[in-house]
């Protein structure tokens, strides 16, 4: 049989059989001229994951789709968290491409993208390449939990993008056991949420510390059966325990974000300790900066002062390390898991990763086993747009940050930390206004022109002001909070209450006709709102019949007479970004 054929030996690495063709950006599967060849993987046969083997290509027409919702829930009994998934098998391949050769040194695949695993999705930020169609012979390493109804529905790409990135410490994986807690079912151990600017300028990666005392709500959860279990909610409890406990998912911690931001993620992603040691591992080890020596038994981290090249269980030591920086808790631990993520973006922002086929794939095989996604994303296609999208982002504009917090008043001993109510409403407000906390243009001249124009012209009387309000987001009550106030306080008489919106938004909008542009800007100037607010379209028909604008109050709403102007500059906040070196103190 041809060597290239299915009887190949098992152990041959594909990254071998892979080459990058200069011509086309893309990576093809390197065969003798005699072979048929293709330009994606074929499927993996059963008993081969993780040997590396590449199957002899198949070729075939069809494509494969997404299965229905709920048609293969059942999950492994080994494995408790992130709970019910199902796995997609490899599609089939397109026609045979031609064969390709090894690119020079310096090349770059500008038309590729990788997929990688986890909190390690900001490898997607740094926007290195390993040839998408690849995507879809990796397409079978991903596993993915429902949504629960819990997020936005997914990303879009003209909108901002919100990801919430999770590291979960159950004990999964060869040696991870020895690090303790054997049989717990996990905990949101580490959580970021992703924000992505609308105009992809820039990006905040907001940490939430595991100790921070939030309210979890009631949570419908997915059984494996296919049917629905409302977890109840807990008042006062560790955010950890989002994720996990009581049975559970990541769609519950997604709840519990929305319930402490008011920003509902668009996804999430989940890893566990193996994302660490394999991704890593993959790129040959990442360089971070010490200022004193390290000893610490408990994540078993023993290094010097100075800089260091860690890979493999020493990486997953030094992001678990706690007792032996800062004051040796949670908080301390979340700046040197930045500092980790921010080291490893810049390695894979290097000529080395970027220009190394095999070390590529090797990462992308490594980051897509450690790799759980929600139900929104179980598809090839969205993948590969996420990665294009957030590929456009130059990492020296993404900024890290936290939560503001202060210790829990209610404790003698201090063990857990409560939001900062002085600081933390600035922050969610800056992420929900899409405000960049790096010095960047989020908006074209022209258009900012065009936003900051709508409240500039003449204003109607507010008698004259005909609107219908609806709630949108807002606490309940809120509509007729607001009809109350404008018609008593402010004289705005010929506006009524509609009752709810049928989709919640995260900002309040005034919808108005071009006729009503000067009782649009009179109710602006009342209400508070901002340019971007205001969204010029059609009129409505009020309860008479009559044109009216249409008032929607979204969940940045505070109360009848609170202004919602949105912010224009980011709070000042401890932060850092992906492009600095610092050394964890």
């Amino acid at each position: 049989m041809d060597a290239q054929g299915r009887g190949r030996a098992e152990n041959v690495d594909p990254a071998d059989q892979w080459v990058l063709n200069p011509n086309t950006g893309e990576y093809e599967l390197r065969l003798s001229p005699s072979a048929p060849q293709s330009t994606v993987p074929g499927p993996r046969r059963a008993g081969t994951r993780g040997s590396g083997a590449v199957p002899r290509a198949r070729t075939s027409s069809a494509g494969r789709d997404k299965p229905p919702a709920g048609r293969d829930k059942q999950e492994a009994p080994d494995r408790e968290v992130p709970g019910p998934r199902r796995r997609r098998g490899a599609p089939a391949e397109p026609a045979p491409g031609r064969r390709g050769r090894r690119p020079a040194k310096k090349a770059k695949a500008k038309k590729a993208v990788l997929w990688t695993g986890g909190v390690l999705a900001f490898l997607l930020v740094a926007g290195a390449g390993a040839g998408y169609l690849y995507l879809e012979h990796l397409n079978g390493n991903i596993t993915s939990v429902a949504d629960d109804g819990a997020s936005t529905g997914g990303f879009q790409k003209d909108k901002a993008i919100n990801i919430l990135l999770i590291g979960t410490d159950k004990r999964t994986g060869a040696g991870n056991e020895r690090y303790g807690d054997a049989g717990s079912p996990g905990h949101a151990d580490t959580t970021i949420l992703l924000h992505v600017s609308k105009d992809r300028s820039n990006a905040t990666a907001l940490s939430i510390p595991r100790d921070l005392i939030v309210d979890i709500p009631d949570c419908p959860t997915t059984q494996e059966d296919g049917s629905t279990e409302v977890i109840p909610g807990s008042t006062g409890v560790r955010f950890n325990t989002s994720l996990g406990q009581s049975g559970r998912t990541p769609s519950c911690t997604m709840r519990t974000v929305t319930e402490l931001t008011g920003i509902k993620p668009d996804n999430f992603m989940v890893a566990d300790f193996n994302a660490v040691k394999t991704l890593t591992t993959a790129v040959d080890g990442v360089e971070v900066c010490l200022a004193k020596d390290i000893d610490d038994p408990d994540s078993k981290l023993d290094l010097p002062a100075g800089n260091h090249t860690i890979a493999g269980e020493q990486a997953l030591a030094f992001v678990r390390t706690r007792h032996s920086v800062g004051t040796g808790g949670d908080l301390s631990r979340i700046g040197l898991q930045q500092q980790f993520l921010s080291a490893l973006m810049r390695k894979l922002k290097s000529n080395d990763t970027l220009t190394d086929p095999s070390k590529m794939l090797k990462l992308a095989e490594a980051g897509t086993k450690a790799l759980t996604v929600d139900s929104q994303l179980d598809s090839i296609g969205k993948l590969k747009d996420l990665g294009l999208e957030l590929g456009k982002l130059n990492v020296k504009n993404l900024t890290f940050t936290t939560v503001p917090v202060i210790d829990n008043p209610a404790e003698t001993v201090k063990a857990t930390v409560v939001v900062d109510e002085t600081k933390a409403p600035e922050v969610f407000a800056a992420i929900q206004n899409d405000v960049s906390f790096t010095a960047v243009k989020q908006q074209k001249a022209k258009e900012k022109a065009a936003v900051a124009a709508r409240l500039k012209g003449s204003k109607a009387d507010p008698s004259e002001v005909r609107v219908r309000i609806l709630n949108g987001g807002a606490p309940s009550g809120s509509a007729q909070e607001t009809l109350n106030w404008l018609q008593i306080e402010e004289g705005v008489s010929k506006s009524e209450n509609a009752g709810n919106a049928g989709d919640e938004l995260s900002k309040t909008t005034l919808e108005y006709a071009p006729d009503q542009a000067d009782q649009a800007r009179r109710l602006a100037d009342i209400m508070g709102l901002s340019g971007s607010a205001m969204k010029p379209g059609d009129s409505e028909t009020n309860s008479q019949g009559l044109p009216t604008m249409t008032l929607t109050l979204g969940k940045d709403f505070k109360g009848a007479g609170v202004s919602l102007t949105a912010p224009t500059k980011a709070p000042d906040v401890e932060k850092s970004t992906a492009d600095k070196v610092v050394c964890a103190q």
